[in-house]
């Protein structure tokens, strides 16, 4: 493969070419076995770009890769009481399949660290499948690692009660 330009940017939300480019790579994400098999929904599609804009605590991050949106991080700014300080939860990874295995991730990840800095965030947080054998050996090779305060009451769940 011959060596193409990667650029990584935060995402302006009312930029269309960058709400193409989100709505394209979520879809593709939870169209996957891994995202839940089912594409978004037309209102989804329509209105995400608009509504991650309407919240001040929304970051996202696209990685272009010659021109062609290749991946994204979508975060958003939490704030951790024992810390007193922010946080910023990775709440989505994607990077396309045509893409991977090309350092993408890490790049988008370095870049949400920057950002988490530049926030004033104590931490990341993220959460994964526990059968992504895949994201669970990248996360840990960037240093995330399952969260506990006392090894006694065991490392915390990711729960959620649909409304």
């Amino acid at each position: 493969m011959t060596h193409q330009t990667v650029q990584i940017e935060e995402v302006c939300f009312s930029n269309p070419n960058h709400a193409e480019a989100l709505v394209q790579l979520l879809n593709e994400y939870a169209s996957s076995p891994g995202g839940g098999g089912c594409a978004l929904s037309d209102f989804a599609r329509s209105q995400l770009a608009s509504e991650l804009g309407k919240r001040a605590h929304a970051h996202a991050l696209l990685a272009w890769v010659g021109g062609c949106p290749a991946g994204l991080i979508v975060a958003f700014e939490g704030f951790s009481t024992f810390q007193c300080r922010p946080l910023l939860n990775i709440h989505d990874v994607i990077v396309s399949e045509a893409y991977r295995g090309q350092g993408l991730s890490k790049r988008l990840f370095e870049e949400a660290e920057a950002m988490a800095r530049r926030l004033g965030c104590c931490k990341l947080t993220l959460e994964v499948l526990d059968g992504n054998q895949i994201a669970k050996k990248a996360y840990a090779s960037m240093g995330f690692s399952g969260y506990e305060l006392d090894p006694q009451f065991g490392k915390a769940l990711f729960w959620e009660k649909k409304l």
